[in-house]
């Protein structure tokens, strides 16, 4: 046979040349250094989600920790009768402040029906000692009595027998106020101040 009678080496090395493979050495040179990075970029990414699966594992045990020591020193016993006695305080303040709430619209309207008598008598005061009729006593008397029920005790002068000193006390804040009427001033300015000092 013709092949045989050449050079083995030389028929090798023909036969060589003829596959080209230096394009598929590189290739798989570029795949084995790609294979080596994707291996070390897992490796990376895997210790670094193991480092966060043990932060939230130490995370996760204080938080259980914690839990089962709230429970432990939860009464909840104490807790309802606590909600319980907080509920009463709660309904109690809320009736106290309907109490007062009430009461002072009453005393609004009593008060409010107190001024209107007042006015009343004072006009018909007026009117009596235009009239001269002889019913100032009386007239004075009356209007005695309403200052005594409002808490206004009044003193004359012994001198004119001018009515020149009011006390005024009010029992509910304890106080007790001297008014001087001398008659210099506006009667309505002391009305105003008889009945912010009630």
């Amino acid at each position: 046979m013709v092949l045989f009678d050449e050079d083995p080496v030389t028929l090798i090395s023909e036969t060589t040349n003829q596959f080209h493979i230096a394009p598929d050495k590189d290739s798989l040179t570029r795949i084995s250094s790609s294979l080596n990075a994707l291996g070390s970029n897992r490796a990376s990414r895997l210790a670094a989600q193991q480092n966060a699966l043990k932060s939230l594992s130490r995370r996760l045990n204080n938080l259980h920790s914690q839990h089962e020591y709230e429970e432990n020193r939860h009464d909840a016993g104490k807790h309802a009768s606590e909600i319980l006695a907080l509920d009463a305080e709660k309904f109690r303040i809320a009736k106290s402040a309907y109490d007062v709430e009430v009461e002072g619209e009453r005393l609004e309207g009593e008060l409010a029906g107190l001024k209107a008598q007042l006015d009343t008598l004072e006009r018909e005061g007026v009117e009596g000692s235009r009239r001269g009729n002889g019913d100032e006593g009386d007239e004075v008397l009356l209007k005695l009595q309403v200052y005594r029920s409002l808490g206004v005790d009044v003193s004359q002068d012994a001198n004119t027998g001018t009515f020149n000193r009011a006390v005024i006390r009010n029992p509910a804040k304890g106080d007790v106020n001297v008014v001087n009427v001398d008659g210099k001033l506006d009667k309505s300015f002391y009305a105003n101040m008889f009945w912010d000092s009630l």
